[in-house]
């Protein structure tokens, strides 16, 4: 899942700007992709794929190639640094070296099976490392892998400011957990001490993402990437001493689940010494990935409210940028899980009080790194539950179809379906108390778009992005006002997405009931926002993007178009969907002990 030098759109982009098949404005076709030759595996209904699928992941691939190729350039010109010092240290360029090979390994699509799907396909920069394919974010939301057409079952979380977050720990006086990578946290950093590198080895070998079946393939891939000399520059040249079986590239190009696996996650067979060796390859490509993500070629604290931060006379805000800034650490109590380095005055709880301190953090990451559970709805549109067939490598990803809950971090602390296993057995206990809770994302970045797509906000012209772990919410204000309305009196329906009672708009004056009640959190929901307020809001959460003091690296590389038309209040409402009859939860998720503290349906 879960990675610039801003410069004028070349010749090469737009021309392939004018031959690639685009998302037109407002409309998307309901009927199925056409699939590539080959075999496709599509288990979907109607309307669930995007008819222009395919284009599009060719539109995404010719992007990845242009930034690659920046990429090798910046490589090309950068001077070899000098091993030097004890401990060694690699002198002058030791820093940039790094950082090149992670921005090379996120480009490179030949860490797949197919040799189709790079870690970008899924985070290009021009929406801060987010999902780039408005038609995916408006109907499927998991987008598809290596093998089409598998898909993932949370919306792709941006890589921006995530190398920050600590290793995942419960903080026994305040009983909560913080740290952690994915929105589930099952990316601790418990060995590698660092989340952000633990994530990065996840998707390679997600059999829905990028799918190689063995961590022993990626290191099969970088001994014969054209970046192997930079890679062994930079952690050593006998990286790579390995000696591979003869059936390595078979292996490696059959994606991972496959039933002629019989289940093993290490199918290449390497001798104890090679097996470590690899395995040392694939903790040092976490690690390269973390450098490039954690750089200002990423993390660049370069957007209008760090200006403002630095010098608020001369970089001011406009004043309804600072009117939502004072009702995000205040009435609109955003403040106490987003964390600007100021109190949240004045607080709901005592409306007079007011912080009169200067900013106590020079470079806020709005994100106290913890989790929370919002109440959203079950999105029906969501790809995750309808691959309840095997495809023909013989495998299913979701057996449980509307079965399937998403505990979030609970089902991770009980080594559940659909998550990794964990690594501490004394969280077990406080599963029940963080069922379907999420990460809780840095709101930096929150509002990045294309250059030409200069909204994510209709009428536009917008980019049309995802929201939250389930991409329910489709635009900012749509955001703000769920925080604001979602137990607003005559607002909450004990329904499912797609059946608000007649008369009611949903995302409007309808909220669907959640997914998981359990935990909910209740410090938002009634919030008593004016829409003036709302709107004030999302104008300075604008002012988070990066690329105001200076350009943001590959920002311009998007080949595709904007939209246009409707409202921000009900963007994307022509893409919701009828809930089918919800099945109740399966065993295999609410019935793990320790059992959640009431049932969920």
């Amino acid at each position: 899942m879960n990675r610039r030098t801003l410069t004028t759109i070349s010749v090469v982009v737009l021309c392939g700007l004018a031959l690639c098949m685009l998302l037109p404005a407002r409309k998307v076709s309901a009927q199925k992709a056409v699939a590539p030759s080959g075999s496709v595996y599509d288990p979907y209904p109607p309307g669930i794929l995007p008819s222009d699928l395919n284009p599009e992941i060719e539109r995404v691939l010719r992007e990845i190639r242009v930034v690659e190729k920046r990429a090798l350039a910046r490589w090309a010109a950068l001077t070899p640094p000098t091993l030097t010092g004890q401990p060694p240290i690699l002198q002058n360029t030791g820093t940039e070296a790094v950082e090149t090979l992670g921005e090379l390994m996120n480009y490179d699509q030949n860490i797949s099976p197919n040799k189709n799907t790079a870690c970008s396909s899924c985070h290009m920069p021009y929406v801060a490392f987010g999902p780039p394919i408005p038609s995916v974010n408006l109907t499927m939301i998991a987008y598809p892998g290596t093998v089409h057409f598998r898909a993932g079952k949370r919306n792709p979380q941006r890589y921006t400011y995530a190398p920050f977050f600590p290793v995942l720990q419960f903080n026994e006086e305040q009983a909560l957990f913080f740290g952690g990578n994915f929105w589930d946290s099952r990316a601790t950093g418990y060995l590698l001490r660092n989340p952000d590198a633990n994530q990065a080895q996840g998707p390679p070998v997600d059999t829905q993402e990028m799918g190689l079946p063995d961590t022993a393939c990626i290191t099969f891939r970088l001994s014969q990437a054209k970046y192997r000399p930079l890679f062994e520059e930079v952690f050593g040249k006998g990286s790579f001493d390995i000696n591979f079986p003869p059936d390595t590239e078979k292996i490696c190009d059959t994606p991972g689940g496959a039933a002629v696996f019989g289940g093993s996650t290490t199918p290449v067979h390497l001798s104890p010494e090679d097996r470590t060796r690899s395995n040392q390859v694939y903790d040092h490509w976490g690690q390269a990935l973390d450098a490039y993500e954690q750089s200002v070629q990423v993390s660049a604290f370069s957007s209008k409210f760090d200006a403002y931060l630095k010098d608020s006379t001369n970089n001011p805000l406009t004043p309804d940028e600072l009117a939502g800034y004072n009702l995000f650490r205040g009435k609109g109590n955003c403040n106490s899980c987003h964390l600007d380095g100021r109190s949240t005055a004045p607080a709901p709880t005592a409306p007079t009080s007011e912080d009169t301190g200067v900013a106590a953090s020079a470079n806020p990451l709005f994100t106290c790194f913890g989790s929370a559970n919002l109440g959203l709805p079950l999105n029906p549109r969501d790809a995750f539950y309808y691959q309840t067939t095997p495809d023909h490598f013989g495998f299913t990803a979701n057996p449980y179809g509307f079965a399937y809950r998403d505990l979030g971090l609970g089902t991770f602390l009980r080594s559940g379906f659909g998550s990794w296993a964990s690594p501490n057995a004394s969280w077990i206990p406080q599963a029940p108390k963080v069922d379907g809770q999420m990460q809780v994302s840095s709101a930096r970045n929150v509002a990045m778009t294309p250059p030409q797509c200069p909204s994510t906000e209709a009428p536009g012209p917008y980019f049309q992005k995802e929201f939250f772990h389930n991409g329910y919410i489709k635009s900012l204000k749509q955001l703000v006002h769920f925080y604001n309305t979602r137990d607003k009196a005559g607002y909450s329906y004990p329904v499912t997405s797609g059946h608000c009672p007649q008369g009611t708009t949903e995302k409007v004056d309808c909220w669907p009931m959640a997914e998981v009640k359990n935990n909910e959190d209740t410090t938002i929901g009634d919030l008593h926002l004016t829409d003036q307020e709302e709107d004030q809001i999302v104008a300075f959460l604008e002012t988070l993007t990066d690329g105001y003091t200076r350009p943001y690296p590959n920002q311009d590389v998007y080949m595709g178009k904007c939209m246009s038309g409707g409202t921000a209040a009900t963007q994307g409402n022509e893409f919701l969907i009828p809930t089918p009859p919800l099945p109740p939860c399966a065993s295999v998720i609410c019935d793990v002990p320790p059992l959640p503290t009431m049932p969920i349906p």
